[in-house]
């Protein structure tokens, strides 16, 4: 998992095999998986109690964006669009999957760079850690660039790394993971104001440059 090789690491150790103490019942799990509505309006250990106790006020759901879609885990509630998508983690899940797990090690969370400034290197470019013989999934899928549907597909597989589930389920609790997908491709493909969709675009040419 590429948490446990994050750095620094997390202070409690996550294991690569048992999922168990993952999700709420870890703290750096926890957090990227916590709606960030519950981050503005409750204080951490308000937020970690309500989640683990099921209370109705804290229910996880498919319909909130959880901290692990947004730029360095920031949420700026003036403006819910400001690095929606462009978290490093699933920069890394998607090149995890879609080209190799090598290449996904490349990039850093904590080096991530704010909105704003130019990268120094393509996300979607071929790197040394794929440098390998053996096809790709996205050359097997004919993907030429980054599309929107293989990030959302990504959010759902990082969605269920980061939790505790030990086995696939479509639901986790109050969690939808079929409804997450569905959200996200609503929101990718029908945008609301010529504004959304504008912002739609931006970010389709941000993971492809």
């Amino acid at each position: 998992m590429l948490l446990i090789k994050s750095h620094p690491t997390p202070n409690s150790p996550i294991s690569s095999v048992n999922k168990s103490g993952r999700g709420f019942y870890h703290d750096a799990t926890g957090e990227l998986l916590c709606p960030v509505d519950f981050h503005q309006a409750n204080p951490s250990h308000r937020t970690k109690e309500g989640i683990q106790n099921y209370e109705p006020d804290f229910q996880v759901t498919a319909h909130s964006w959880p901290a692990f879609l947004y730029s360095n885990g920031k949420y700026d509630p003036d403006d819910p669009m400001k690095g929606l998508f462009k978290s490093a983690w699933l920069i890394r899940t998607f090149k995890h999957i879609f080209t190799s797990p090598s290449s996904a090690e490349e990039i850093q969370p904590d080096k991530e760079e704010p909105l704003g400034y130019q990268e120094s290197s393509h996300k979607w470019s071929r790197t040394s850690g794929e440098q390998c013989t053996r096809s790709n999934i996205a050359t097997i899928l004919g993907m030429r660039s980054v599309q929107l549907r293989a990030i959302a597909y990504s959010a759902v597989q990082l969605r269920f790394a980061l939790s505790s589930c030990g086995a696939w389920h479509i639901i986790d609790d109050e969690f939808d993971h079929h409804q997450f997908y569905i959200y996200i491709i609503d929101y990718f493909e029908h945008p609301p104001t010529s504004a959304a969709k504008a912002s739609i675009d931006t970010l389709l040419v941000w993971w492809n440059r």
